[in-house]
C-alpha cells in the first residue's frame, strides 16, 4: 500500500464583516487553522466600503503560502 501526500502550497481566502473587530477575529481563526497545515500569511489586502445609508462594510483577502 502506497500513501502519497500533496501539500497545499498557496491558498487565497476572502473574508467579510460589518465591523473591523469581527473581521479580525475571522482572519485570526483562519490563520490558526491554516497553521496546522503548514501555511503562513504571505500578504493581506483589505478594503472598507460605506453604502448609501452610511453603514460600513469591511472585506479582506489573505494569501497563505507554504512555510
Amino acid at each position: 500500500m502506497n500513501f502519497q501526500f500533496d501539500l497545499i502550497e498557496d491558498k487565497v481566502e476572502f473574508f467579510e464583516a460589518n465591523n473591523l473587530k469581527t473581521l479580525q477575529k475571522k482572519i485570526e481563526a483562519q490563520i490558526d487553522e491554516n497553521r496546522t497545515i503548514l501555511l503562513g500569511v504571505h500578504s493581506v489586502s483589505h478594503q472598507m466600503h460605506v453604502n448609501e445609508n452610511g453603514q460600513t462594510y469591511f472585506t479582506a483577502v489573505v494569501h497563505f503560502k507554504k512555510k
